[in-house]
């Protein structure tokens, strides 16, 4: 038997909580990054009105219930693949290339709208489906059951993912690995086929490092890439031997942080010039002015919100509705570790910027997207009564 509540009472009030939470250091941030005389454009507001449409999105979706979300998945999924298609062959007047990367949509009256950061939600809700419906026809697990479930995750990954390579855009292409393998992970599949596969993968990727550090003329000989290439990387590992040009954004948000202490230099006190600090490096912004403190009580509310995530996926008895809840986790988690991993030095610099803080109509509104669905969950779950 289950207990009947009305609509109000299945709205999610703790994410409520949690998202102005992260409005709120997003505001304050971007008010002072915008502050320092460099820009023209009044981001804050513009944030604000992202936000709204954010709630418009929530509003939108939270209605859905899982029969209709993997209904519309493959619809949703083939809408992403045509936009980062036609973004390649798209004249200038309608996708300019900015920076050397074609990723963004020309919108009248909006800006710039990047397709990949929605497509992002639409490879879980997509890999949600493959899996939920994999198991139903297979109920009966093997090695070659496995084995063809991790095909069809890999071939409903890598398309998109090929496809933003062409950009080139290596940031959201991590994102895109990071929700495939956090789906695999909680898949099923037996570590039987993981464990082998992720070590080749593993031992891959460390060779590729060796050879980039040190041996980077074999890879020109053979492979034809070049040196300056790996510029990204060298200015990683002695980012001060390139301040000048690749290292700069990294060495000046290592002096911000830095310089920020315990308790940070107050609120629109900062001395660090940092171009573009709205966006990718606002940590940065946050380090300076409000210290390690500041930045400790960001990485919480980040804590807060994956934790919560967590507790919802745990939570719900429909398959679908979890993996759902594992892929929007993935996502988050690999921005939140990755942006702020750059910001210290910690990993080499992508254009990765933090949820829900970084400036950014198409990335906030992507993440308004992903939760909206962890909305629905709660929306749609059903509490019975007597249940433990």
């Amino acid at each position: 038997m289950t207990s009947r509540t009305n609509s109000t009472s299945r709205v999610d009030y703790n994410l409520v909580f949690i998202l102005f939470l992260l409005f709120i250091a997003s505001c304050v941030a971007i008010y002072s990054a915008q502050s320092t005389g460099q820009y023209g454009s009044n981001f804050l507001f513009k944030q604000i009105i992202y936000y709204m449409i954010g709630c418009g999105i929530i509003a939108s979706v939270i209605t859905l219930d899982s029969d209709q979300l993997k209904k519309i998945s493959w619809y949703a999924y083939g809408f992403g693949l045509f936009l980062l298609t036609f973004l390649i062959i798209a004249p200038e007047s309608i996708a300019r290339r900015i920076n050397g990367a074609k990723s963004w949509y020309n919108v009248p009256g909006m800006g710039s709208l990047q397709p990949s950061e929605f497509v992002k939600v639409f490879i879980i809700l997509s890999l949600a489906r493959v899996i939920v419906d994999h198991h139903q026809k297979n109920p009966i697990k093997t090695i070659q059951t496995d084995l063809w479930l991790l095909i069809k995750i890999g071939l409903t990954t890598m398309v998109p993912l090929l496809l933003v390579m062409q950009q080139p855009d290596l940031g959201t292409s991590l994102v895109f690995i990071a929700i495939m393998l956090g789906m695999i992970f909680i898949s099923g599949i037996t570590w039987k086929l993981l464990v082998p596969i992720f070590s080749v993968g593993v031992t891959l990727i460390s060779v590729i490092f060796y050879f980039v550090l040190w041996q980077p003329d074999l890879l020109e000989k053979y492979l034809g890439v070049k040196e300056y290439q790996f510029g990204r990387i060298y200015s990683w590992i002695d980012p001060y031997n390139y301040q000048s040009t690749t290292g700069f954004q990294l060495t000046k948000s290592l002096l911000a942080i830095g310089s920020g202490e315990t308790g940070g230099k107050g609120y629109g006190e900062r001395e660090v010039y940092l171009p573009e600090s709205h966006t990718d490096f606002i940590f940065s912004v946050v380090g300076e002015e409000f210290g390690f403190v500041g930045a400790s009580v960001l990485i919480s509310l980040f804590f807060l919100l994956i934790y919560h995530i967590t507790k919802v996926g745990m939570e719900t008895k429909n398959d679908f509705y979890t993996y759902v809840c594992v892929g929007v986790i993935s996502m988050i988690t690999f921005h939140v570790f990755q942006n702020i991993g750059m910001t210290i030095g910690l990993l080499p610099i992508t254009g990765i910027p933090l949820p829900f803080v970084s400036y950014g109509g198409s990335s906030l509104m992507g993440n308004m997207l992903a939760i909206s669905l962890i909305f629905s969950i709660r929306y749609h779950y059903k509490k019975y009564m007597f249940s433990a």
